[in-house]
């Protein structure tokens, strides 16, 4: 059945980050990331924005502080930092190396703390076999230590059957896959940010 997303209730000044996990030169997440991207704006209910972790050069965690004291040394740091710190949940896009996800991502990911908190997630998986399901796993693991919530629904991408010709094809399934897990995220991010909006209420 399709969903309408016009009785949504999802303010549409929701931030939205759509983070490409894999920095490889010849990678096929690029064409993926440009697919998800689009299909996240005909979804509508917030603003979507595609951070490709190849363009930020972060390198390896450099900083010597804890994140949690968010005492950034370095301008890189601070730059990432302030764009986490703009999103309001985020889309994960991971291949899947040796079982797990990509070394660049989880590094992005230890870079910062307190910009993740009580933020929301979907993961978009993509691999051979068994579609990245297993970096999916690792990173439901990982994301609960930043406190971020990921969604059930999810989206497994065969690389062996989109990738037939070297140029990406998503067939309708995978784009109801994607529809599904955006109207999970959406309300869960809308909830999410009631919740640091208390917490920040309780501070001040």
């Amino acid at each position: 059945m399709d969903t309408d997303h016009s009785l949504m209730t999802v303010p549409t000044n929701l931030r939205i980050g759509i983070i490409l996990g894999s920095t490889r030169p010849g990678r096929r997440g690029d064409q993926i990331a440009a697919w998800v991207l689009d299909t996240a704006q005909h979804h509508g209910g917030a603003t979507y924005e595609l951070i490709d972790l190849a363009e930020y050069n972060l390198g390896n965690l450099d900083e010597p502080n804890n994140p949690n004291f968010q005492q950034y040394q370095h301008m890189h740091t601070q730059k990432w930092s302030k764009l986490i710190a703009s999103f309001d949940g985020y889309v994960f896009i991971t291949p899947e190396y040796n079982h797990s996800i990509p070394g660049a991502l989880k590094n992005a990911l230890d870079y910062v703390y307190k910009e993740w908190n009580d933020k929301a997630a979907g993961i978009v998986c993509y691999g051979g076999w068994v579609s990245g399901s297993r970096a999916a796993e690792t990173l439901r693991v990982i994301l609960p230590e930043l406190q971020i919530a990921s969604v059930r629904a999810q989206v497994s991408i065969s690389t062996h059957a989109t990738f037939g010709t070297g140029i990406f094809v998503a067939g309708e399934p995978l784009r109801a896959s994607v529809d599904l897990m955006l109207t999970q995220l959406l309300a869960w991010a809308k909830g999410l940010r009631s919740v640091r909006e208390a917490k920040a209420s309780l501070i001040s």
